[in-house]
């Protein structure tokens, strides 16, 4: 068993006080990093995503520029390339990152297999390379691209565990339900105890 830390899009947009901010999503950056300090070595491979949309026009139909976004398929704009939005939220420590994924670059994207690194390979190809059989994912938002990347995690073969004290989401009743349909498709739902568990160093 090799397992890989998915780290989703913890940036300062969806992150209280951003374009698209979610509650508790500071927090979450905060135990991220916690987790990382504590239990680095129960990864082979830490990958983080960031949306990385384009500043001109509408993302292929992502942002809503002459409509009200839907909050569904629309939104408002988020996380454009350069700005401080896009950027990782402060309490986010990245020094123990392996790999940043960019994604939604001109087009909607909501999974981190949509993304890619910068020298231009794919989550899928990094895996593979690094003989991954198992991922836990954290971040934000729960309902969406947390979902999303879990899913296609599953898609691809990965055994896949979703830490709850790690993620946060738009709503209560969409997050709870993206948890139970990850649960369904074959996705552990845990809290990061799990983790202490393993390195022999729980609470």
């Amino acid at each position: 068993m090799t397992r890989a830390l998915f780290i989703i899009d913890v940036q300062n947009d969806f992150t209280e006080g951003g374009a698209l901010g979610v509650a508790g999503g500071a927090a979450v950056a905060a135990g991220v990093s916690e987790l990382l300090a504590r239990h680095r070595g129960a990864y082979e491979l830490v990958v983080a995503s960031r949306d990385w949309h384009s500043g001109e026009g509408d993302n292929g139909g992502h942002f809503a520029t002459d409509a009200e976004p839907d909050f569904v398929d629309t939104w408002p704009p988020h996380c454009v390339a350069g700005t401080m939005g896009a950027e990782y939220h402060p309490a986010f420590t990245t020094d123990e990152v392996d790999v940043h994924i960019r994604k939604g670059q001109g087009v909607p994207a909501y999974s981190i297999y949509e993304g890619t690194d910068d020298a231009g390979d794919t989550i899928g190809e990094l895996l593979a390379r690094h003989g991954i059989t198992d991922v836990d994912v954290v971040g934000l938002a729960t309902d969406y691209c947390v979902r999303a990347s879990a899913l296609d995690a599953l898609e691809h073969g990965q055994h896949v565990r979703v830490l709850t004290d790690l993620v946060a989401g738009v709503a209560a009743e969409s997050s709870d339900a993206a948890l139970a349909e990850l649960g369904h498709a074959g996705a552990l739902i845990a809290t990061s105890i799990v983790v202490a568990e393993a390195s022999g160093s729980a609470e």
